[in-house]
Order: structure tokens, then C-alpha cells, then sequence
């Protein structure tokens, strides 16, 4: 993974990875796409938890215009699916992701953001759709992911009109789950993914691969696929050495925060 543009560190169990093209406001390239797909892909085998960020003041702008090139039905649908396999390592990849927002979180950038699990943004960020101004859709995944964070209704608004939602707006209607102050969101990402990592990992899968597929098929289906998940979760050695720690009181208990 050669890529100026992009950083993957390693803080414990946690991958840092950040977009490194500040002066472009992070803005995404085919190859940058491709280093983000290399990045989860090559995690190492201890890694359970990763955090996405941008250096800079912001997240990232989208889609790096300078490089749009013109391409027929073919090759542009091909273009797409590449951004499609790319973004589906970071939703549905080894580990859960926690993305840290600032800035720009626009096109592209919000795509990205959308395949997360976890986003938190400080009170500089800002989301906008902008593709419907410029004669273009989403095809970075943004019509399948971005309407089950904040509704269809709200995504067609902002891609026909170019709202733009600020950081507080954007928090209420579930761009981000958490809203922190200005330059914060990137430890508050790291508290979270340390957090998560702590988790047995059967379980993190589970809500990374199985939630998502319960939440779109029927009642019955979701039910028995439910099941089986639990059956599974449970099993594992380290569920069982857990629950045993918290009915001999080794466990902390759930608090009020």
C-alpha cells in the first residue's frame, strides 16, 4: 500500500487510517479508493477496531473533479462498482469503523462516512449532495447507504435542491451519532474504537453483518436469523468466560452515564 495519500497507523488493537490530501480537502481519486480497499484488506490479523479520518480541516470534499473523466454507460457503471467494492470493505469488512468528522463531509465524502458504523462529528462539519447540481448521481453506494441514516425523503431534498446541513442539524438527523467540540472528533473516535475493541469480536461481527440484513428481511425471517445469531454468539469461549464473570461479580455493571 504506496500511497502518499493515504496513512494507516496502529494505536493497540485500533487501525488509524487517514486521508492525507489536505490541500485538496481530502477529496477522492480512483487510486485513493483502491489504497482504502488495500487498508482493510490487509489488516493485520490483531487489529479488531478501525477509525477513518482526514487530516486537515476537513473529512473529505467528495469526489476529486479534476480527475472526472468522460465515460460511456459501460465504463461508467464499471467505475461504480469499483467505489461499490471498495466502500463495501469498510461497511462489511474484518472490523467495525469509526469515522471522525470535520470540515467537509460532501459527495464522496459522505459515501465514505455512510459505510461507517460509527460517526462523530465536531461543530465544523458540514454534509451536502451536490451531484444533483452538476448533471450526476451518487455511485459511490450513497442511494443505498445514506437514505437508511436519515430517509429518502431528506436525501432526494438535498441532492435536488444542494441543501447543505450544518454539524448540529446534521446530528439530529442521523448523519452522526455523536457531536463534539471543534478539533475533538478524532479522540473522541480513537475513546469509542478502543471501547469497541474491547468487545468479543463474534459480537462485533454480528452487528456489522448480521443487524443490518435483520433489519431488511421480513419479521419471521429476522426472527430465525436472529436466533441462529445468538446461538452462535453465545458459543463462543469468550462469551461464556464473560458471562460467567458477570454472575460471579467480575463484571462492571451498566450505569447511568
Amino acid at each position: 500500500m504506496n500511497n502518499p495519500d493515504l496513512n494507516r497507523s496502529f494505536d493497540g488493537e485500533v487501525a488509524i487510517i487517514r486521508l492525507t490530501r489536505p490541500k485538496k480537502r481530502n477529496a477522492l481519486n480512483d487510486a485513493l479508493i483502491e489504497s482504502i480497499r488495500l487498508a482493510f484488506d490487509t489488516l493485520p490479523k490483531n487489529i479488531r477496531c478501525a477509525v477513518i479520518a482526514g487530516d486537515g480541516e476537513h473529512f473529505c470534499a467528495g469526489l476529486d473533479l479534476s480527475e472526472l473523466q468522460e465515460r460511456d454507460a459501460g465504463q461508467g457503471l464499471m467505475h461504480s462498482r469499483s467505489w461499490h467494492t471498495a466502500l463495501e470493505r469498510v461497511e462489511r469488512g474484518p472490523v467495525p469503523v469509526v469515522a471522525a468528522l470535520q470540515g467537509a463531509v460532501v459527495g464522496g465524502g459522505l459515501e465514505l462516512a455512510s459505510a461507517c458504523h460509527i460517526r462523530v462529528a465536531d461543530d465544523t462539519t458540514f454534509y451536502a449532495l451536490p451531484e444533483g447540481s452538476r448533471g450526476i448521481f451518487v455511485g459511490g453506494g450513497g442511494s443505498v447507504r445514506i437514505p437508511k441514516l436519515i430517509g429518502v425523503a431528506r436525501m432526494t431534498d438535498m441532492m435536488m435542491t444542494g441543501r447543505v446541513y450544518n454539524a448540529i442539524d446534521g446530528e439530529r438527523a442521523g448523519f452522526a451519532q455523536y457531536l463534539v467540540e471543534k478539533n475533538t472528533s478524532l479522540n473522541k473516535a480513537l475513546e469509542l474504537a478502543k471501547r469497541i475493541a474491547q468487545n468479543a469480536p463474534l459480537t462485533n461481527y454480528a452487528l456489522m453483518h448480521a443487524l443490518p440484513r435483520i433489519a431488511e428481511q421480513s419479521s419471521e425471517h429476522g426472527f430465525f436469523t436472529e436466533a441462529m445469531m445468538a446461538g452462535i454468539a453465545q458459543s463462543a469461549p469468550e462469551a461464556k468466560q464473560r458471562v460467567r464473570d458477570f454472575l460471579e461479580g467480575r463484571a462492571d455493571k451498566v450505569k447511568k452515564s
